[in-house]
């Protein structure tokens, strides 16, 4: 893709905090949720109060609220960003060991995370680019794609020089192997089914456009 695809703007695309309330109001009622680092932690901000949504973080609570600001702020209560967050009624906290045991125990029902890419097929790449010198961030991400019940993706759908995210096969080393479910992204959702991925909706941009930017064959 060329260095025009990146710079060319989209009107009506999704910035960070619209796709984090579109995520947020997607997410059913009752779930547990554990948000990945990056864009995923700022839909906490958007779930509605009464929304019977539990979010877990990776660092040991379960009940996590908003992020904190101002008088709010206590830097002993932060999520696994290091951003510090609100807690909920009801909220605990518990040694970090029990945390993977929960996300790899298959209790969470939805995990929010970023990506460097993911596959037609919904394998999901985002802890390295395996660039010499580049320093991995494995995390618990691998725990959490295979762990819970649906992954979901949350990424700008190109990188800076106007490659789609959303590829064919992931050339960098992988995360988990056909855990996405869905993928959120500023110019379009895309549903990953067996069959390949579909369009849900797009923002800004149309069918056939948003077909000459991935490289995947796609469906509405």
């Amino acid at each position: 893709m060329s260095q025009n695809a990146a710079d060319r703007s989209f009107e009506g695309r999704l910035d960070r905090n619209a796709l984090a309330a579109l995520v947020a109001s997607d997410i059913p009622h009752g779930a547990y949720v554990n948000l990945g680092i990056g864009q995923p932690t700022l839909v906490s901000n958007y779930l509605a109060p009464g929304s019977g949504v539990t979010l877990h973080t990776e660092n040991g609570m379960l009940g996590m609220g908003p992020e904190a600001h101002g008088d709010e702020v206590d830097l002993d209560l932060i999520n696994a960003g290091k951003i510090p967050v609100t807690e909920l009624p009801g909220a605990s906290y518990f040694h970090h060991a029990d945390s993977f045991a929960m996300m790899r125990g298959g209790h969470l029902d939805i995990c929010v995370l970023g990506a460097y890419q993911v596959s037609a097929t919904g394998d999901l790449a985002n802890w390295h680019t395996g660039t010499p010198g580049a320093i991995p961030a494995v995390g618990g991400a691998m725990d959490l794609a295979i762990g819970a019940r649906d992954t979901f993706v949350m990424m700008n759908l190109l990188t800076r020089d106007g490659q789609s995210k959303l590829v064919p096969e992931c050339t960098y080393p992988l995360t988990g192997l056909g855990c996405v479910s869905r993928v959120y992204t500023d110019l379009a959702v895309f549903l990953i089914e067996p069959d390949g991925a579909v369009v849900r909706e797009s923002f800004g941009i149309g069918f056939e456009q948003l077909q000459e930017l991935v490289p995947v064959l796609l469906r509405q």
